[in-house]
């Protein structure tokens, strides 16, 4: 028996009700009565018609500092952390601070809503060749710097040009030939971003960054290693 589908006062049942005929019969009526649900989008956190895209919420740039233990396999659990569990790395740096003591000091900048950045913290903690995590953003002022190496390749106006711009960066020439230069520039990563973008239509070829490393600002914790 050919048959069509009702959804009920509540609009979340659907229920099948059977009819006389194809175009015709008791049913046809209330079936063309009914008109199509209009729900706004996002209008409900509750409703099951919420479309809204969590990943536009705010997300917060973090720069954590690590103390670890100085051994093979630190960093890939480190960064194993991150890639299992989906959390983004904008940059990471790596050096042994303490030759004696075997710790190295990696410095992450990561980026996340404000508790996915809790959860990364609380998930470095439990790392066991992890001895200490400061989150440098939120524990107050603190210094970053990034170095960066720009090869530009050029000759005549452009030349003169890329160098007036690397004069006004306080780049430096660390190389030259007849056709090109490479620049070395240190300072924070919005700076080093902004050089790129003046350097690109100049002839920029090859760059290379060496990623943050960042100090807190004030005295040194003797506990931790960290200031």
């Amino acid at each position: 028996m050919p048959c069509w589908f009702r959804a009920c006062e509540c609009g979340q049942c659907i229920s099948r009700i059977p009819c006389a005929g194809n175009s015709s019969g008791p049913y046809q009526d209330r079936r063309n009565d009914m008109s199509p649900l209009n729900i706004k989008k996002g209008s409900s956190s509750h409703s099951a018609y919420d479309l809204r895209d969590y990943h536009e919420q705010g997300t917060e740039r973090h720069t954590l500092a690590l103390i670890v233990d100085n051994e093979a396999g630190v960093l890939a659990r480190v960064i194993g952390l991150f890639s299992g569990r989906g959390y983004n790395i904008e940059s990471l740096t790596v050096a042994e601070i303490d030759h004696t003591g075997h710790r190295s000091r990696i410095t992450v900048v990561t980026t996340g809503t404000p508790s996915v950045i809790e959860q990364i913290k609380a998930q470095l903690g439990g790392v066991v060749p992890v001895h200490d995590v400061h989150d440098l953003t939120t524990e107050g002022v603190a210094v970053e710097r990034e170095l960066a190496l720009f090869r530009v390749v050029g000759k005549g106006d452009v030349r003169v040009e890329a160098l007036r711009l690397a004069d006004i960066f306080r780049a430096q020439v660390v190389d030259s030939t007849l056709d090109s230069f490479v620049f070395e520039v240190t300072g924070t990563s919005h700076k080093i971003d902004a050089f790129a973008d003046l350097m690109r239509p100049l002839g920029l070829e090859e760059l290379a960054r060496t990623g943050v490393v960042a100090l807190a600002r004030g005295e040194i914790d003797a506990e931790s290693g960290l200031n």
